[in-house]
């Protein structure tokens, strides 16, 4: 893990619309470093998250990701921050009238690619980093739910991303899938990309020992070890 941040944020406040969901957050995180984002539902995280992409403004405080300052985000620098960064979903979100290879593509398209036979090599890369790199002619109603949840993950690698945002990745999962894809996860952080993973599923995050940070009543907290179960 190096000691360059890939995300600081100091005495930033979150609002969604008028409403204050996070205050005074001070969130530094670093290159290749795997951390939970814990909390019950409605408390910040997946704000926390859309503030890290872009889809809520920062209005108050001082916020870096990516190398973008998230204080001074102008809307048409938005795409270019989101190419820095991967974003996997708890119901996956693919495109269900295509095959894995097409939905792949089609994000490759989206992002400005144009070399035919440079993104047919990519998407069998990612697709190699999943372990699926045989099913890209599948369509995603033909796989599991732990192979679709891969597929998101290969989406997300697409463009070589600085940093992983998984938002309850896990969460459609059964227990021995969701050891998969953590695994994953860990693996990925290995490479130098920031992983963080926002869960309320306790069980699993003694599997490893990282950073686990808590929001709780407008607060992201520091939690030293995994909570109880």
């Amino acid at each position: 893990m190096s000691t360059s941040p890939i995300i600081l944020l100091h005495g930033v406040r979150i609002f969604q619309s008028e409403n204050l969901i996070l205050n005074n957050v001070d969130f530094t995180v670093y290159k290749g470093e795997f951390l939970y984002l814990i909390g019950r539902t409605g408390t910040g995280k997946s704000s926390l998250m859309r503030t890290l992409y872009g889809d809520l403004p920062l209005k108050e405080g001082e916020g870096h990701c990516c190398g973008f300052d998230l204080s001074s985000l102008k809307r048409s620098q938005v795409p270019y921050l989101r190419r820095k960064i991967g974003i996997v979903f708890q119901d996956f979100q693919l495109l269900t009238d295509r095959t894995v290879n097409d939905n792949l593509l089609f994000v490759l398209k989206a992002t400005g690619w144009t070399d035919g036979k440079r993104m047919d090599e990519r998407v069998q890369h990612v697709l190699e980093k999943v372990s699926l790199g045989n099913k890209g002619y599948k369509m995603p109603h033909e796989l599991s739910g732990g192979e679709q949840q891969r597929v998101s993950i290969a989406r997300a690698l697409l463009n070589d991303p600085e940093l992983i945002l998984a938002d309850e990745p896990t969460g459609n999962l059964d227990p021995e899938t969701t050891g998969e894809i953590l695994d994953l996860l860990f693996e990925i952080s290995h490479s130098g990309r920031s992983v963080i993973m926002a869960t309320h599923d306790y069980t699993h995050m003694k599997k490893f020992n990282t950073r686990v940070v808590r929001c709780e009543d407008g607060k992201l907290l520091e939690v030293s070890a995994a909570p109880a179960v």
